[in-house]
């Protein structure tokens, strides 16, 4: 076991040292053995039957992955020398498979939800992948009639995979997520191959894994782009860096993968835009500072970083087009709310480093490692120049508070943990390396077993954390929150709650509306219902995740109109004239029902207010938190009229037009 060295760097005849086909191909068939693995061990998981409250699902899942992590520690010591190489590439994809399926799908064993449940910003994720479920084109979440706004790319490949099983798309979407998780480690490892040994590629992808299960998982549409965005960072820098003409092919490839970040998570295509640009900044600059003609400089990077560009261009087009010919090509953009959040992880620089952890301490050889390396290994120089960008990013969405905005740099701290701790075991075995060139003879195989047995104890200390405690919150709300059965994975139904009600109000809607959800159009104070059925909905939740072409705060407004109608029919002749695709169906919190869940008290006596209420949502950025809910009263007598059918369900009234 021996560190970087110039071996390990790219070779220079070659922009990489997998063969670019073969990378492509063992892609592809990875791809589809973790796809395999994955899905293989949910379906043995999801019959353990193992009932909740238990710490037996998560002393399952630690014992499975200490087994594969050990499997995995012995292909890295052993199995890269003796035994054919389909075997090794094979066992490798298996095992990876194995490991992330096993230390994530057991404690949720007993769930259909992914971690987080149906809460907060997963209930949004549902919501688009019932959509895109209920679709084969492109379309926005909510708003009937609107070009989509947030990438579809992974959420629409998500509603072929619940078609394909014949399954909604809300309950497709924990094995979905999990097949990517997996994928995203099986990927990691041919990607980091491009650009070093087999032995150290298989010890990168196993702690971008580990990253993941720490900060990046959680946000399965994103993590993939996070955790490959380093390997291709390396080989960007050495694409951009050599001399000689570089592969057109090389190039292409990278521009897949910003093209692939375009049409997945909106963020991480900014970032590594800004990356890509910034390389070619300083590339040019040493050079020129060296002797180099400017303007041949310029061009030559230039021309390496123009196939970039239009190979991610014409991806992104797949999924951008429909916001761009609405917004006339941004020249027409509605400003968005999508950017008004600061949490406290934003509002301070990421230090994983600092963590005393075993994690925190891999970062912090990691850090010492880039920094002592940077000058001389090309590998180091492109993880520092990343290192470098998210905190940058960082500042700029700081200076960006000027502006009433921020550029959510707290999302680009998996980014940060994922280079930190593959630089750490860079560094390490090259630390380890030092130690059997330098020490006598007699102590290799000492010193192997040492490296050997601490790297397997801090493997399984980092999942043992992340199993135990960094997404043991999530795991419980994905226990507790009501399926659209009404009814939570521990078999509770506690009518106090909202989400006890959701089958029943389904159910009204259907037979009071006689249509399929998809021509239904829902004005609720249940968001969750939009969740589980492809209802389209009148007002999005919250400002932040609504797309900026449905004028939410115009739609606010409407609404507020309609509630002050003297009567029904009024309220029907609003309805028609509305700007917008007027709702079908409301649904309503009764405070009259003997089932109320309760309400804000009226501002001017204290009392409980009268009439039909919803929640709104107003952008509160940037207070903590950013939104302010108020509520939106509608007399009862509005829907007593031939043009609407009522009906009471639970705290719930519901008023269906024809």
């Amino acid at each position: 076991m021996t560190g970087p060295s110039p071996i390990d760097e790219p070779r220079q005849d070659s922009a990489v040292r997998l063969p670019l086909r073969g990378a492509v191909l063992e892609i592809l068939l990875g791809s589809i053995v973790a796809t395999v693995v994955c899905l293989g061990l949910q379906f043995l998981v999801a019959r353990l039957g193992i009932s909740e409250p238990s710490f037996a699902p998560e002393a399952l899942a630690a014992v499975g992955s200490a087994l594969v992590l050990v499997l995995l520690f012995g292909l890295v010591v052993f199995g890269h020398h003796r035994s054919p190489r389909w075997l090794r590439t094979g066992g490798t994809w298996v095992a990876l498979s194995a490991f992330t399926t096993l230390a994530l799908a057991i404690p949720l064993q007993g769930t259909r939800y992914y971690f987080g449940g149906s809460s907060v910003d997963n209930g949004f994720r549902l919501q688009y992948m019932t959509r895109m479920a209920s679709t084969a084109g492109l379309a926005d979440m909510n708003y009937p009639e609107v070009a989509p706004y947030y990438p579809a790319g992974w959420f629409w490949l998500g509603g072929r995979f619940a078609n394909l099983l014949g399954w909604e798309g809300w309950a497709a979407y924990k094995p979905y997520a999990l097949c990517w998780v997996a994928v995203t480690a099986v990927v990691a490892y041919t990607l980091w191959s491009l650009v070093v040994r087999r032995r150290l590629a298989l010890l990168a992808a196993l702690v971008t894994a580990l990253a993941g299960m720490l900060h990046g998982i959680e946000e399965p549409y994103a993590w993939p782009s996070a955790a490959w965005l380093p390997p291709l960072a390396v080989l960007t820098w050495h694409v951009l860096r050599r001399r000689d003409p570089a592969p057109r092919g090389t190039l292409v490839f990278i521009g897949a993968f910003v093209g692939f970040a375009a049409v997945t998570y909106t963020l991480h295509f900014g970032f590594t835009v800004l990356m890509v640009v910034t390389m070619a900044v300083l590339i040019g600059v040493f050079r020129v500072r060296r002797g180099d003609a400017l303007w041949p400089t310029v061009r030559a990077l230039f021309l390496r970083l123009l196939p970039i560009g239009l190979v991610s261009l014409v991806i992104a087009l797949l999924v951008w087009l429909p916001y761009l010919l609405s917004t006339s090509f941004l020249l027409d953009n509605p400003r968005s709310a999508a950017q008004h959040y600061l949490p406290a992880n934003g509002a301070f620089l990421p230090l994983p480093m600092t963590e005393a952890t075993a994690f925190g301490l891999l970062c912090l050889i990691g850090v010492v490692w880039l920094l002592l390396r940077c000058s001389r290994n090309e590998i180091a120089a492109a993880m520092l120049t990343i290192v470098i960008a998210v905190y940058c990013w960082f500042a700029l969405s700081t200076l960006a508070l000027i502006a009433k905005t921020t550029l959510l740099a707290f999302r680009l701290t998996v980014v940060l943990d994922v280079v930190l701790a593959a630089a750490g075991v860079f560094g390490l075995l090259e630390l380890i390396g030092f130690l059997r060139h330098r020490l006598s003879g007699r102590y290799a195989v000492r010193i192997s077993a040492v490296a050997f047995a601490l790297g397997l104890g801090g493997a399984v200390s980092i999942t043992q954390h992340a199993i135990g405690d960094a997404l043991e919150p999530s795991v419980q709300t994905a226990y507790t929150d009501y399926y659209p059965t009404g009814v939570n994975a521990k078999g509770h139904r506690d009518p106090e709650e909202a989400g006890s009600w959701t089958d029943d109000v389904n159910r009204a809607i259907d037979r009071l509306s006689d249509r399929p959800p998809q021509r239904n159009v829902v004005l609720s104070t249940n968001y969750k219902l939009m969740s589980f059925r492809p209802y389209w909905g009148f007002q999005q939740e919250t400002p932040h995740y609504a797309n900026p072409l449905a004028d939410y705060e115009g739609r606010a407004a409407e609404i507020h109109r309609w509630s002050r109608a003297r009567d029904s029919a009024e309220l029907v002749r609003m309805l028609e004239r509305s700007e917008y695709p007027a709702p079908t169906v409301f649904v309503l919190r009764n405070p009259d029902s003997p089932h109320s869940l309760g309400g804000a008290t009226s501002a001017d006596s204290g009392q409980p207010p009268t009439g039909l209420g919803m929640e709104l949502k107003a952008d509160a950025f940037p207070q903590l938190p950013n939104v302010r809910d108020y509520e939106v009263r509608f007399d009862r007598a509005l829907f007593q009229s031939p043009e609407f059918e009522v009906a009471d369900v639970g705290p719930y009234t519901i008023a269906v037009r024809d």
